[in-house]
Formats: C-alpha cells, structure tokens, sequence
C-alpha cells in the first residue's frame, strides 16, 4: 500500500499569563463607588477595595460564544472548499484515493463559479473580484518586500488594467487545447512556473482539469491548484494587466524615440541632445498596443486571441498573495506539485549514481512522471552562454527518444524563443531527413530543440523529477504540531508505518509552504529531515533527501518488504 505522510513543522508557543480575575465577596451596604479610602497614618486594617476596581479594569472580558456568520464574500462565492475531517486531538488524519480531494475540490469550486455567475446574471454586471484588485499595489507587492517589483516602476510597470473582451477581438479560452507553443513569459520572474506548464503540455488531461469551471460572459474563472496536502480552489475575474495605458487617458503615451545609430549605455553614455528625436505613435499604431496577447504584462500566449495562461497565472498569482510571491523558484518546487499533486524530487546530475535508470524514468515522461532542468549560472552579464542556454533559467523536458542506440530528450525554453546550438540543435550537422521524420521535428526559433542525453546531464546540473499519482495509489496523512528543539536532535514524535505485503512507497515530511506567507514568517527557518528504520533493525534503510529547491518538504520513495517501520523527523 503506497503511502505518503506530511507532518507539519511548527514551534509552539506557550503563555504563562493569566489575566482573570476572582470575583470578590458580596460587599457590606455603603461599600463601593464613593467610599473613601482610610486616612493616611490610619491604623485600621488595609483598604483592598482600589485593587479589586484595578484588577476589575485590566481583566480579560469573558464574552459568551456566539455564532460566526459567513461574510458576505463566502456567500457570494457560494460554499467553502471542503476541509479534511479532525480528531479528537485536532489532528488532521485521512486515508483516500489520490484523485478523491481533487474531486472534492473542483466541486466546490464548480458552486463557487456558478452562485457568482447567477448573481452577476441577476445584477446585470460583469464579475469583479473586489477582494484581489489588480493593478492595486496588494496583487503586485508583497508585504515587508526588500525591493519594489518591476510591475510598481513608473512606465517599466502595469499601465493599465482591462477585461478580456476588450484586450481581445475574439477571445477563446482554448485554441486546440493547451499546448507547451502557447507559453511565452511576460515582465514577472516565473519561468519556473512556466516551465511546470510546458512540463505539463505533454499531458493535456492534466493541464486541463486545473480550470474546473468558467463563464466567460461573465467574467469569472474558477482554478484549483494542491496546496499543503489539499487540493484548494481559487476564483478569479477576467481583468488582466496592460503594458500601455488604456483609454481614459486623453493624452497620448506612446512615443518613438529615433537615434542616428549611436548605442546608449544608461548612466555611461547617455545620448545628448541631437543625438535623437522624439515623435507621436501613429494611432491605429498606438491602438494596435492595448489589444492581443502581445499588450498582456505578464504572461500570454502566443496566440493573440487564446486566454488560458494569463488567466491560469492570475489565479495561481492569487493564491499565493500577489505577482511578486511568485518571482523566482524550480519548476517542481511544488509548481509541478500544486498543479498536479504529485511530489517533486530536485537531482543534480553528477550525483545520479545510475543513469540508466534515470534515462528508463525518462522515458515515462508525461506518464508516470514529469521532468523539469535548469541551466547553469555564469559570471558575467551575458543572459547566455556559449551554447545558447539562459543562464540559471528553467526548461521542461517535453519527450524521450531512443533511436538507434541513441537518446535524445526534447527540451523546451519557456520563453518561446532562445535555443540550444549544439550537436542536434536545430539545423545541425546531425539531422538527415530521416530522423526529422521520425522524431516529427521543424526547425524554428520556438524554444523547442533536441539534445543528446549525455549533453543533457552535462549542461543541465540540476533536474526536477515529479512523481504522479493515480486512482492505484493510497494517499495517508498525518498533520500535527511539535515542539522544536534548539539542536537538531531527532523529535519525540515518530510515525509507524505497516505493510502487510511489497510495495512501493513513497514518503514526504511537510511544512506549510513559506512562499504563502511571505511577511508573515517568523525568525527562524525550519529544514526537515526523517529516517526510516525497518523494527527490529539498528540500521536506517533510508534517508530522506529534500524536494526539489524549496525547503517546504523532503522525501523518499523506494520499495518495501512487508512488515512493520518507523519514521523518525527532525
């Protein structure tokens, strides 16, 4: 029986205060309010009667418990996500088919989309999604952030926000479904997050499902994504960011900058004066820019029409706070995670130990697994290196070929543009007509191109290995708190595992995903560990190695005898 367990990793914190207060006796008559004090030098016993009135003051109030009524944006959006069952001790257990809160999920989420679409119908308006404003500095920045983003810097950031109906001529959601071609990344730093969507393309069931619901008439969009062990649900509205200004505006602010061919190098060579002219955008020029794919700021697809992406990252945006949560990461850290469930290993090439084995999970790509690389980083300025890769940038693994005796993996650039230019890179001495047609490959500038595997584990050091889950796999789950200890000893808390025949297994040690909660952690960072020890024996059978870039979870997966575990974390 697989297996994946998730303990969540949090200090906890104990106050030793006390700030009730004992109700005194019933007073004699004449004691109270206006009673004075007893003199000063009086003999009599101590008058306590002030410190009663003072600890009466600064008392906690005791209010009775009430019920709490929903919001008035839950009732909008219609139910809640559904939520795992608690024990007795507010544990939260489960045991249940991968695919069942997935179900679950989009459920809720399909009467999140519908309540808000009936009630829009009713209204005669268009959805607004007044809790997440784009374009306000909330959906762009996140709190206490160490820089302003790119999306906030006067004419680099978003100009204007606008509704899909008037940024597109005729917008479809899907053209010819979701393909890895239609990914082009806009001004914000996800590629990795891209790179999860390409990965994905080679499988479209999976792609697809992550829009459970939508009424594009209306304007609302309804996405789930795994989050923490639980598929959650995400409602957006179709307004999405421009680079230019939009309409309102009665002055133009569009211009061309025309120069005599010198090259300006800010703040070293500035152009002087007539050394360039400046003149007004034509209109229908000017127009040309608020409208398509190519006027989006953040990500678009390539055709100016189709709708998918930049709606399916405003949602993801959404749910993790803002557009700047989401600059910067690996492709599995939990983006190929959250989009499909699965769990993410991060490798580093020289360490594979057998490659054979990696090439035959290779081969399962879009199958069984799904693979994401990244490239090297350099020293200098220069984006690229010799061979054409973007330096530290995230690429997805679309295919697995072995021909002849030779392996060759299809790799894609989420960019949509910038290519390797090796041996099998396109237009090489290597292609013949022969293997064109058996590997269905065009040349082109498009991001996508083949290379050898050897090449591969070379040029590419680290590589995203997501395992996926269907209905033949048992999910359990476990999240608790535990209190951690300054060294890093092994914890008290352990978990038991019991096999009653072999299998395979796969085992996770969770936290709450910290890019959640950006300016909202606490002092210290948590690492995660765990071993696994077969009873009876002295000796660990395995060890737990960390996902893939991100600190929010570690794993192993291996198969087990029958027979009786336990599970130490740190």
């Amino acid at each position: 029986m697989p297996l994946r367990t998730k303990v969540n990793d949090l200090r906890k914190k104990r106050l030793g205060l006390d700030f009730g207060a004992d109700e005194p006796q019933d007073m004699a008559a004449g004691e109270g309010d206006g009673i004075p004090l007893p003199a000063s030098g009086s003999t009599g016993p101590k008058d306590d009667r002030f410190y009663y009135f003072w600890d009466r003051f600064c008392a906690r109030p005791k209010y009775p418990k009430v019920s709490v009524t929903p919001s008035l944006d839950v009732d909008i959006e219609g139910e809640p996500s559904h939520q795992p069952d608690s024990n007795k001790e507010g544990i939260v257990t489960s045991s249940q088919k991968a695919s069942l809160s997935y179900d679950e999920a989009a459920r809720a989420c399909k009467s999140k989309v519908r309540a808000i679409a009936e009630e829009c119908k009713r209204l005669n308006v268009k959805y607004y999604d007044r809790t997440w404003d784009l374009g306000s500095v909330d959906t762009l920045q996140s709190l206490e952030a160490t820089e302003v983003p790119y999306s906030l810097q006067g004419l680099a950031g978003v100009q204007s926000v606008k509704r899909v109906e008037d940024i597109f001529e005729n917008p479809q959601f899907y053209e010819d479904g979701a393909t890895a071609n239609d990914v082009c990344q806009g001004t914000v730093g996800d590629c990795w997050f891209l790179a999860a969507i390409t990965a994905l393309s080679g499988k479209p069931e999976l792609l697809e499902r992550i829009c459970v619901d939508r009424d594009e008439k209306v304007g609302v969009y309804g996405f789930v994504f795994y989050r923490d062990g639980e598929w959650i649900s995400e409602v957006v509205d179709d307004r999405l960011a421009l680079r230019q200004n939009d309409d309102k505006w009665s002055y133009t602010s569009e211009y061309m900058i025309t120069t005599d061919g010198r090259k300006a190098y800010k703040d070293i060579y500035p152009l002087q004066a007539g050394e360039y002219s400046i003149s007004r955008l034509p209109k229908d020029f000017r127009e040309n820019l608020r409208k398509g794919s190519n006027a989006l700021y953040f990500s678009s697809c390539r055709s100016k029409n189709e709708t998918w992406l930049p709606l399916l990252e405003k949602a993801y945006a959404k749910a993790h706070g803002d557009y700047q949560a989401i600059e910067g990461g690996f492709p599995g850290e939990g983006r190929i995670e959250d989009l499909t469930g699965g769990v993410a290993t991060y490798l580093y090439s020289e360490h594979v130990l057998d490659k054979d084995k990696l090439w035959s999970e290779l081969t399962q790509v879009n199958k069984d697994f799904l693979f994401g690389c990244g490239s090297r980083y350099g020293r200098d300025s220069d984006p690229r290196d010799d061979e054409g890769f973007v330096r530290g940038h995230a690429y997805s693994v679309l295919e697995a070929r072995e021909v002849n005796e030779l392996r060759l993996l299809k790799i894609r650039n989420p960019w949509g543009e910038t290519e390797w230019n090796g041996a099998w890179s396109d237009g090489s001495k290597e292609w013949t007509p022969e293997m064109m047609k058996e590997l269905g490959h065009t040349f082109g500038d498009d991001g996508i191109f083949w290379i050898s595997y050897k090449d591969f584990l070379k040029y590419y050091p680290e590589i995203d290995r997501t395992r996926l889950f269907d209905d033949s796999w048992t999910v359990t789950q476990q999240w608790t708190s535990v209190e951690v200890p300054w060294t890093a000893d092994y914890l008290s808390t352990k978990y038991s595992l019991t096999l009653k025949e072999k299998s395979p297994v796969v085992l996770v040690l969770s936290q709450p995903d910290e890019r959640y909660f950006n300016g909202l952690d606490g002092r210290y960072r948590y690492d995660l560990h765990f071993r696994l020890y077969k009873n009876g024996e002295k000796t660990y059978i395995a060890r737990s190695i960390q996902d893939s870039g991100s600190g929010r979870s570690c794993s192993a997966e291996l198969d087990l005898d029958a027979g009786e575990y336990t599970i130490y974390v740190k």
